[in-house]
Parts: structure tokens; C-alpha cells; sequence
């Protein structure tokens, strides 16, 4: 049985930048018609990022088997090159040299609250890559996350008909879409994914409240920060637990962290509740570490973390 997960997503260069304070004491509610604000960032880290290479990245540490479908920029090389260190498989990626890679400029406080300006370069070629042929490998199970419009259009269209389950996480790309085209991406997944913002701007797009989106789906995960998440399969809803944290540095990328941990567990075929925990693990994880891609993700640490939550192993 195959183990391989296809990854609809961004591959980009995340530039943090850390403001020694909070937004909300220099963000004046009834100046926001006119907002001119700066902010003094005297920390800032270039790092690797985009959702599908996040995704990825924790996915092959984990011992999952990523296949990434995405498009880089003439800048993108080290991105591949990191990746397929790590064991992913980016032959599908599409090279588009008249094109900047995809790059998110973050800015951080320190209530880890972010502002980000994203340029999306090749992402937005992304609808080239062909989720059908990668198909025809065998895949366990497929994410369409964040990436160009088209590309989220096509890939979603294209696991649908391969037969693929797959996640639809829409993420900041949630706006690029009506509530008629939210609609359909809910219908055609297997499930969905968002965090609790995103998951209030998609009820007031497509009109479906959490159990209405549930009733859709085999499984809807709503992710609220370190209240931990609730799982919702049909009429059930379950609270996972956070795992408790050291020392929290940065929130950047720990959604995808989350998520690849859910990927691993429904690739092996664990239930539901199983793979969300891990996925909380793994979101954990991240937080204490400055980055998406920079936490090392040891599978003995990660089972050990697990099971002091939850009182038994992983693997």
C-alpha cells in the first residue's frame, strides 16, 4: 500500500522579522481608514517556506514519504536541493525561470500575532503541474493548501478524479474564493482543515456553520492555537489536547507542522483522532524553533512527547 502523500502548496523564502512589542498599541481602531504605521524589527531571519515545502519538511522527518507539486522561481534551486536532501520527491516541481520564487515577508510581536505581505512569483504557475500524472505513482492521500488559484482549482479537480482522498486546507488563500467555489472544494474533499479565524471566514463565505461543513466531510479539524483543536467526524466532536511547550519562539509554519503530522497518521492509516494528536505534537514542536523548517524532528523525541500527553506510543 502506498505511503505517499501528494502536496499542493507554496514553496517559498519566509523573511521574519520580530517586533519587540504588541500591534494592537500602535494599530488605532478608528484610524484604520488611513493606517501609516511602521514597525521596528531589529530581529530578522530569511528561512525556507511555503506550505508545501513546510508540510513536507516535517512529513520526511518523520519517516512519510512527500511528493511535492508546486512551481519555484529562477531562485529556487536551494529549496529543491534541501527537500530532496530531506527524501521528498520534487520531480513534479516546475521551474519557471522569468520568475522570483514565491516569498512571505512576516512580521511578528510578541503576542505572536503576524502581518504578512506575500508575492507569490511562480505559485501562481503552479496550475501547470500535473497532480493526475503524479497520481499514477500511487498516493495515499493528497492536501490542496495554500498555492496559485488555478493551481488549487486543478489539483483539487484532479486527486478527485485519481481517486485520492485529500485535505482541503485553504489557509490564506481562503479569500481568493466565493462561497460557491469554497462550496465545492468542502464537496469534493475528504476533509477539512482550518484554523478558528479561518473557519469563521468560511462559514460567512459558503453560508455552512462546523457541523454543517462536518456533514460533508469525513472529518473537519478547527485548530485554536494552544486551546488545542477540535475534531469533528459527522455527529462526534472531540477535543485534542495542546501539548505543552518550552519555550515558545515562533508560530511561523506551525500549522503545516500540524498538518503533516495528520498526513503521516491517515497515510499509515491511523484513526482519526490519532493522526490529530500528532499533528499537536508536531505543531508544538515547531513553536520552539525560530522558522518553519528548522525544528529536527526526532522520532524517538516526538513518540516520548506523545505519549507523556497521552499515555502511549505512537510507533
Amino acid at each position: 500500500m502506498s505511503r505517499r502523500v501528494l502536496i499542493s502548496g507554496s514553496v517559498a523564502y519566509d523573511t521574519i522579522m520580530v517586533f519587540e512589542g504588541h500591534f494592537r498599541d500602535h494599530i488605532l481602531p478608528d484610524s484604520v481608514h488611513m493606517l501609516n504605521v511602521a514597525f521596528l524589527t531589529p530581529r530578522l531571519e530569511r528561512e525556507f517556506g511555503g506550505c508545501a515545502a513546510n508540510i513536507a519538511y516535517t512529513l520526511s522527518g518523520l519517516g512519510g514519504e512527500p511528493v511535492v507539486l508546486a512551481a519555484i522561481g529562477h531562485d529556487g534551486d536551494l529549496c529543491l536541493q534541501r527537500l530532496e536532501a530531506l527524501g521528498a520527491d520534487t520531480s513534479p516541481v516546475l521551474r519557471c525561470p522569468d520568475r522570483f520564487t514565491a516569498q512571505a515577508f512576516i512580521t511578528t510581536d510578541l503576542s505572536a500575532n503576524q502581518i504578512t505581505a506575500f508575492h507569490p512569483g511562480a505559485m501562481n504557475e503552479a496550475h501547470r503541474v500535473s497532480a493526475a500524472r503524479a497520481a499514477l505513482g500511487g498516493a495515499a492521500w493528497g492536501i490542496v493548501a495554500p498555492n496559485g488559484r488555478e493551481a488549487m482549482l486543478t489539483h483539487a479537480r484532479e486527486l478527485s478524479t485519481a481517486g485520492v482522498p485529500w485535505l482541503f486546507d485553504p489557509g490564506q488563500g481562503l479569500p481568493m474564493f466565493d462561497g460557491a467555489e469554497l462550496r465545492a472544494f468542502i464537496e469534493s474533499a475528504s476533509a477539512v482543515a482550518v484554523n478558528s479565524y479561518e473557519m469563521q471566514m468560511l462559514a460567512e463565505r459558503t453560508g455552512w456553520n462546523e457541523e454543517q461543513v462536518a456533514s460533508r466531510v469525513q472529518a473537519l479539524i478547527v485548530t485554536h492555537g494552544v486551546e488545542g483543536s477540535v475534531l469533528f467526524e459527522g455527529e462526534r466532536r472531540t477535543l485534542v489536547e495542546s501539548v505543552p511547550v518550552e519555550t515558545p519562539v515562533d508560530p511561523t509554519g506551525c500549522g503545516d507542522a500540524y498538518r503533516a503530522g495528520l498526513l503521516y497518521g491517515l497515510a499509515a492509516g491511523w484513526s482519526w483522532l490519532d493522526a490529530a494528536r500528532l499533528g499537536s505534537v508536531m505543531g508544538a514542536l515547531k513553536i520552539e524553533h525560530q522558522g518553519a523548517q528548522n525544528h529536527v524532528v526526532d522520532r524517538d523525541a516526538v513518540a516520548q512527547r506523545y505519549e507523556t500527553r497521552w499515555g502511549s506510543r505512537p510507533w
